[in-house]
Formats: C-alpha cells, sequence, structure tokens
C-alpha cells in the first residue's frame, strides 16, 4: 500500500493535505479504495455545506456496498471534484489525486495521524 508520507490520515481511511494553513484537499487513502473495490459512484457533498470531524462527508458506491465517507477535519465545502460524478473509478486508479472535497476553515488536523501511524495501524 501507498501512503504519501506529506498527506495526513484518520482511522476510518481518508487522507487530508493542507494546502495552505486554512484550506484542505480531502480524498480516500489507497487502503479504502483497496478495501472498497471498483468504485461505480459518488454522491459528493455541497459546496457551502458546514462539515464536522467524526460525521458523514459524503458516500460512495462500490461494487460491494454503499460506504460513508467521514470528514476528517472540520470546515466549509469550498469545492467538489466533478470529475468524480462521471468517473468515481478514478479514486481506484489514483487514490492520492482524485480528491474528494476542497474544505476551507479547516480545524482539527493537528489529531491526525502521520502516514507511519496510519500504516502501523493497517499492519495491526
Amino acid at each position: 500500500m501507498n501512503y504519501p508520507e506529506e498527506l495526513k490520515y484518520t482511522s476510518s481511511d481518508e487522507w487530508v493535505k493542507m494546502i495552505d494553513d486554512t484550506t484542505a484537499l480531502v480524498g480516500l487513502s489507497d487502503f479504502a479504495q483497496d478495501a472498497l473495490g471498483d468504485l461505480v459512484y459518488i454522491n459528493l457533498p455541497v459546496e457551502g455545506d458546514a462539515v464536522t470531524a467524526g460525521e458523514a462527508l459524503c458516500d460512495v458506491e462500490s461494487v460491494k456496498a454503499v460506504s460513508d465517507v467521514i470528514s476528517p477535519v472540520t470546515g466549509e465545502i469550498a469545492e467538489v471534484n466533478e470529475e468524480l460524478l462521471d468517473n468515481p473509478a478514478m479514486i481506484n486508479t489514483d487514490p492520492y489525486g482524485a480528491w474528494i472535497a476542497k474544505i476551507v476553515n479547516v480545524t482539527g488536523f493537528e489529531e491526525l495521524m502521520t502516514a507511519a501511524e496510519y500504516a502501523a495501524s493497517k499492519e495491526a
């Protein structure tokens, strides 16, 4: 599995990339996309909506099941990756390039796991 060092991770398998001090991109980890299998649909969050760390951000549907994507941080949805509507399998082929949402006014980033901590949690 691939866990880029510059990202932070959650125990529920989301990643966060800080763009600046208050803006982050959020997506699903390589581990998550592998566990879910081929993604066939994504229900994206709505721009302008408030999100809370630990609560559902959106959901994805694979050939196996529908699963919630949990928001790793608290903030506001500034942008969604609309390319995923036509091609949710981008998450399978490039999990760290296929971000789901850009969140602004981010809080809670400090509580997330480093790549090494996340990798260790997946090996346990």
